[in-house]
C-alpha cells in the first residue's frame, strides 16, 4: 500500500500518529505475503509408470486444445482423461510461430512436453502444423475502416502466408517431422484453407495451397520417410464462387485435384459436423450433415484416389440450449455414439472420428462450451461418461 506524501501530511494532521500506520502496514503486507505463501501449490506433472489405453472403440479419437496451457499438470490431466474416456489417438496443433519466432530460433519446450505426457499416457499423436510468425508475414497498408474490415489492423494475420514463405514453412515442417520421428506419425499441413479467414483474409485459392502443401511434403517426407501427411481439412461450407468468406468444400477439393494435389498427401483430414441433423442423415451438396463425409469420398474416388483414408479430425454435434445448428443434450450422446456405429459399418475408409474438443484452457461463455466433453475445470459432462461406457463396451442407458 503507497499513499502519496500529501496524504501522509493529511494523516499527519488528522491525528494519527505515523509509527502506529507503519505498524499496521507491515502487518498487512506480512500476512498478504502469508496468504500467498499459504496458498495450496498446484498439482506437480510427474511422469508415472507408461500407460495404455483400454478401448474397444477404434474409431474413438479427441482433438485437445493444449497448446496454450500454462501449467504442466493441467496438460497431463487431460491426456490423463483422454485415455480413461478410451481413445487412443489425440489431434494437437502446433503452430510455427510459437516454435519460431525469429528465423530459426526454434522453441520446442511446450511441444516437447505435450508429446512427452501423451506417450505416457499410450496415445497416438496427429499433429497439425499452421499459424505464421510475424518475421514471416508481410506488412499490409490497411488503415481506418478498411483495416477494420479486413479484421487484421496494419499488419495481416495469424493464417497469412505468401508463396514467398512457403520454403520456411516447410523448413519448420521438416524440423518437427525430424525431431519426432517415431514419436508423431502423422502431419495436418494447415487448417480450413477454403475459408478466407484461414487464409489470412485473401481471397481462398486452391492452387496456392497446393503449392505449399508441395513444399511442405516434399520436406517432411526428406526428413522422415515414414511420416504420413495428411492434406488441410476443409470446412463445411455452401459459400459460392466468389464469396469473400470462402468456397464450398467439395468445389475446393475439386479444384485442389485439378491444380495437381493427388501426389502430395498421403490421407485426407475432414472436419464433418452434425448440427440439427442425426449421422445417418442422407448427404446432399446443399446438406451440411456428418454424411457429407462421403461426398469427399466420392471425389476422392473420382480422382484415383481410392487407396488413401481419411481421418476425420474434427467432428461432434452441439447441445447448446440457444444455439440454432444444436440439439438436445440427450440427442447429442445418441447422434455421438450412433455416429461410430455408422462409420464402422458403412465408412471403411474412414480411420479415426475425432470429437471436437476434449476442453478449453478457459471458458468461451458461448455456444462452443458445448462442443466440449469437460469443463475448464475438468468436470465430464453427461457425454464424456456416456462415450467411456460406449468405448468400454458398458451399456449406460439413457435417461
Amino acid at each position: 500500500m503507497i499513499f502519496s506524501p500529501r496524504v501522509w501530511e493529511d494523516i499527519r494532521l488528522a491525528g494519527f500518529p505515523w509509527r502506529v500506520w507503519q505498524g499496521v502496514i507491515f502487518r498487512l503486507a506480512l500476512v498478504a505475503l502469508l496468504l500467498v505463501y499459504l496458498r495450496p501449490a498446484p498439482p506437480r506433472a510427474v511422469l508415472g509408470p507408461p500407460q495404455t489405453v483400454q478401448t474397444t472403440q477404434p474409431l474413438l479419437c479427441m482433438h485437445t486444445r493444449l497448446i496454450d496451457e500454462v501449467e504442466e499438470w493441467k496438460i497431463q490431466r487431460s491426456l490423463q482423461m483422454v485415455r480413461e474416456l478410451g481413445a487412443d489417438t489425440i489431434v494437437e496443433f502446433f503452430p510455427w510461430a510459437y516454435v519460431e519466432p525469429q528465423p530459426g530460433d526454434f522453441h520446442w519446450e511446450q511441444v516437447d512436453r505435450i508429446i512427452r505426457h501423451a506417450h505416457n499416457q499410450g496415445l497416438q499423436i496427429i499433429a497439425r502444423l499452421g499459424f505464421v510468425p510475424a518475421w514471416a508475414r508481410p506488412q499490409v497498408k490497411a488503415s481506418g475502416l478498411a483495416a477494420l474490415d479486413a479484421g487484421r489492423g496494419e499488419d495481416t494475420t495469424l493464417n497469412y502466408l505468401d508463396e514467398d514463405h512457403y520454403p520456411d514453412f516447410a523448413r519448420y515442417t521438416a524440423a518437427f517431422a525430424a525431431r519426432y520421428a517415431g514419436l508423431v506419425d502423422y502431419l495436418i499441413i494447415w487448417n480450413e484453407p477454403n475459408l478466407a479467414f484461414e487464409w489470412g483474409y485473401r481471397t481462398v485459392s486452391p492452387a496456392g495451397y497446393v503449392a505449399l502443401l508441395q513444399q511442405a511434403y516434399a520436406a517432411a517426407k526428406a526428413a522422415n520417410p515414414e511420416v504420413v501427411v495428411l492434406a488441410a481439412p476443409l470446412a463445411p461450407t455452401l459459400e459460392p464462387e466468389g464469396s469473400p468468406w470462402g468456397l464450398n468444400d467439395l468445389v475446393y477439393l475439386e479444384r485442389m485435384y485439378q491444380a495437381g494435389a493427388a501426389p502430395y498427401f498421403d490421407a485426407l483430414a475432414v472436419h464433418t459436423y452434425g448440427f440439427t441433423f442425426p449421422p445417418e442423415a442422407e448427404p446432399g451438396p446443399e446438406i451440411l450433415n456428418f454424411r457429407r463425409i462421403e461426398l469427399i469420398r466420392d471425389i476422392m474416388v473420382a480422382h484415383g484416389d481410392a487407396e488413401k483414408p481419411i481421418y476425420v479430425t474434427e467432428t461432434g454435434w452441439n447441445d447448446h440450449p440457444r444455439w440454432t445448428k444444436a440439439v438436445r443434450p440427450l440427442q447429442r450422446i445418441q447422434y455421438t455414439i450412433d455416429s461410430y456405429e455408422w462409420a464402422e459399418e458403412n465408412m471403411p475408409y474412414v480411420k479415426k472420428l475425432c470429437q471436437w474438443a476434449l476442453r478449453y484452457p478457459a471458458p468461451t461463455r458461448s455456444y462452443p462450451d458445448n462442443f466440449t466433453f469437460l469443463t475448464a475445470d475438468f468436470r465430464p459432462r453427461p457425454i464424456y461418461e456416456y462415450l467411456q461406457a460406449y468405448a468400454q463396451g458398458r451399456e449406460l442407458a439413457l435417461p
